[in-house]
């Protein structure tokens, strides 16, 4: 049996506050770190290990995936980092509270914007709050793969080339695989996993560091899915996440 862990990072400073984050570089509260760190105590426990990880460039996955492995005494295992497996780029909407835009825009406006698959909010400026173009981060990436806005089209198509190339075909070599990313770099993963429709991914919400386990046959072919943890816990997560882009 070879297995795939999705993790979303835990909560972090702007979900706190409700607010749009994308590529906006926010670390996570301090019950974000108790969050991943009880994730990893909870993989722990049900016998899980891990032979490679992989997370994105933005702090607040990179620390979870730290936390998560830091309780599974796995902290020595290859991690790599990519881009690519970072947050939908909610462009002008990154750093605004997400009820007040609401309030704005109207609840369906902004329920587009976050959970459509091709409708993507207006382009960030160059310079404006979490754009790339002058982050270090990403220098060797070239200017022309950097977004100013995503629909979650755009991100899955930024994050599937890595994922079929990279993290999939390294199952031929291991068999345990941790990943630790965002909601909508993760929703696009699960998206081609189970086939959902473009009509049937806005339904999707991802609960914070609550580990989702993928298994697959000797020959790749998915068995099974399920969380780990307390099924009334993950609904609640699940409608709280749900929920953020609500005026009220």
């Amino acid at each position: 049996m070879k297995r795939i862990v999705l993790v979303r990072h835990g909560e972090s400073q702007w979900n706190m506050e409700n607010r749009f984050t994308g590529w906006t570089n926010v670390d996570l509260t301090p019950k974000g770190q108790k969050e991943a760190y009880a994730a990893g105590e909870l993989l722990k426990k049900q016998g899980f290990h891990f032979d490679q990880a992989y997370t994105s460039y933005l702090k607040r996955a990179v620390k979870t995936l730290n936390a998560v492995l830091d309780a599974m005494d796995e902290d020595w295992i290859p991690v790599e980092k990519t881009w690519r497996l970072n947050e939908k780029h909610y462009g002008m909407l990154q750093g605004l509270n997400k009820a007040e835009t609401a309030e704005k825009y109207g609840d369906e406006q902004v329920h587009i914007w976050r959970r459509s698959f091709d409708v993507a909010p207006h382009d960030l400026p160059d310079d404006g709050v979490g754009s790339a173009f002058a982050d270090p981060r990403y220098a060797k990436v070239p200017q022309e793969y950097l977004p100013r806005t995503e629909s979650l089209k755009d991100a899955i198509a930024r994050v599937m080339p890595y994922w079929e190339c990279v993290i999939f075909p390294k199952l031929k070599e291991v068999d345990n695989i941790i990943v630790a990313a965002h909601g909508n770099s993760l929703r696009g993963i699960v998206k081609h996993l189970k086939n959902i429709s473009d009509e049937d991914i806005p339904a999707l919400n991802i609960p914070t560091a609550t580990p989702y386990v993928f298994e697959f046959d000797d020959d790749l072919k998915l068995v099974k899915d399920y969380y780990l943890g307390d099924p009334e816990e993950i609904k609640r997560k699940q409608q709280a996440v749900a929920n953020q882009g609500k005026a009220k």
